[in-house]
């Protein structure tokens, strides 16, 4: 809405959901502005998104070039930090369908271009093509004032070759926790088809998740992120990064990979030491004295509760006093 858009910042009215958490933060994928809806800012005047990111709305499109874009002043007509002026690009590029079969192509603004290069593969909206679900954004698009292309994100590894395989084939992956169905849930997938088509659905939403995973580095600083065979392997060649994507700070390296817990490794084999020895679960020391449970208690005349009668010993809630016990007895003076 307009007003909304003013609110936060005189914002285009066509911007991306990045992230929702308290509030929605919202970017311009034509000049980087950044701006963030409030709770009750959205009860007040609430709003449909007029686009959806499912994935048959999404279309890949090859990346042909790009021109860096210098803005000097956003739609809220402040100025643009270095920082913005920096990440935007004219970026040309065509559908990876149209290859080899027309020779069409866009050029549009977008906050991604810093990240592009010629060859690379990036999802966007078809603004052209694309259903969208609100009246007034469609008299705006017959009007002209829609950009050709709204690219979402950059896609990396086998994911943007096509390669068979390529979920298989990433240097990361996650820990998942087994989890367990309800019966209402088991009733909506009864019978082998609806099993199985839930069980693809559940295939494509992990792929979505782990697509944006890899090119949002901010969204990898709260998942943990394991290393797979794969970087083990990159990990022990040792293999140098590509110069081209120096700039490309969303993608996933090596370093920000944890190293898997195995919980199924053996203890490691100790080796005979003469000035060490094992007693127990306890490592002694040549010189040390091993004294067993209540022995120096005893030697002391210190009053000792073992390990089996205190875990017999029953807590209680106040606080019992014992007959002849008057704290302090000692210290007072019978004159007083």
């Amino acid at each position: 809405p307009k007003k909304l858009a003013t609110h936060i910042g005189n914002i285009s009215r066509l911007v991306l959901v990045k992230n929702i958490s308290n509030v929605i933060q919202v970017i311009d994928p034509l000049t980087g502005q950044t701006g963030a809806i409030e709770g009750d800012a959205y009860w007040r005047d609430p709003f449909r998104p007029v686009v959806t990111a499912a994935r048959t709305r999404l279309t890949r499109y090859v990346i042909l070039g790009k021109e860096p874009v210098f803005l000097e002043r956003n739609v809220s007509k402040r100025g643009v930090n270095r920082k913005q002026r920096s990440k935007l690009a004219l970026v040309s590029a065509a559908r990876e369908s149209d290859l080899g079969s027309n020779d069409v192509t866009v050029e549009e603004c977008s906050q991604l271009g810093y990240l592009m290069k010629s060859g690379d593969v990036a999802l966007g909206y078809d603004m052209k093509d694309v259903q969208l679900v609100d009246d007034d954004a469609e008299d705006v698009r017959r009007a002209g004032k829609f950009p050709d292309v709204v690219f979402v994100r950059k896609l990396y590894g086998g994911v943007a070759t096509g390669e068979a395989n390529a979920a298989k084939k990433r240097m990361f992956q996650l820990q998942r926790l087994p989890i367990q169905k309800t019966d209402e849930e088991k009733e909506k997938g009864r019978g082998k088809k609806g099993l199985k088509k839930a069980a693809d659905m559940e295939i494509l939403d992990e792929e979505d998740f782990m697509q944006e995973l890899e090119a949002d580095r901010e969204m990898r600083a709260r998942v943990n992120v394991y290393k797979s065979e794969i970087a083990v392997s990159k990990e022990t060649k040792q293999e140098g990064g590509d110069d081209d994507d120096k700039d490309d700070d969303q993608k996933i390296t090596l370093d920000e990979l944890l190293d898997n817990l195995v919980l199924d490794m053996k203890l490691d084999h100790v080796e005979p030491d003469a000035a060490m020895q094992l007693v127990g679960d306890t490592t002694i020391e040549e010189g040390m004295v091993f004294v067993g449970e209540g022995e120096r208690a005893a030697k002391d005349k210190i009053g000792y509760v073992g390990r089996e009668e205190a875990i017999n010993i029953q807590s209680r809630e106040t606080a019992i006093p014992v007959a002849g016990n008057v704290w302090g007895k000692d210290f007072l003076d019978e004159d007083l």
